[in-house]
């Protein structure tokens, strides 16, 4: 569990990082030692309410602030989804960063017994099938709480049809837990 410090510094951490792309004078924040830790995040921005860019590890791979540094500049600049960001959309961006639990795979017979297992509002799913692999942090629910339909538009996102199935799908589940920075 972090404290609501430590959640303000991983936000903080994200914006500076973002911010340094534009303007390199911008000053890194400190990275006290409960940043050294390994940890996955996903960084999260939004602009007047609508996503802006998403990005983030599944594993924790690499420091906890490296992981908020890069991910936070890759949803910024790298997200497939949306031009890089531009310096003018800086003040009015709103930046969540997701800190991961480790996922943990999923057993179940078929897929309504996999849909019955879903906690909407608290799981993360990863999807897998092949060199198919799709994620959906739990603030997904928010806009797709239907367990059915949340699991559509993962395989969709995937690259799957809605209504694959198949033996040999997995599944994997992670929560999370998440800051947003405090704007006046």
């Amino acid at each position: 569990m972090f404290s609501e410090e430590q959640g303000r510094l991983l936000t903080t951490l994200a914006r500076a990082a973002i911010a340094r792309e534009f303007d390199r004078s911008v000053a890194a924040s400190p990275h006290p030692d409960w940043l050294m830790a390994p940890g996955a995040v996903f960084v999260t921005l939004t602009e007047a309410g609508r996503l802006r860019g998403c990005i983030g590890s599944l594993e924790a791979h690499r420091p906890l602030g490296e992981d908020v540094e890069h991910n936070a500049r890759a949803a910024a600049f790298h997200d497939p989804r949306f031009p890089p960001l531009a310096p003018a959309e800086l003040p009015s961006l709103r930046v969540e960063v997701s800190v991961l639990t480790p996922a943990t795979p999923m057993a179940f017979t078929d897929e309504d017994d996999a849909l019955a297992q879903l906690r909407p509002g608290v799981d993360g799913l990863i999807l897998e099938h092949g060199y198919h692999r799709s994620t959906f942090l739990p603030q997904v629910w928010e806009q797709l709480p239907d367990p059915r339909q949340f699991m559509s538009h993962l395989k969709q996102k995937a690259g799957l049809s809605g209504d694959f199935w198949a033996k040999d799908l997995r599944l994997s589940r992670y929560g999370v837990e998440k800051f947003k920075e405090d704007l006046a």
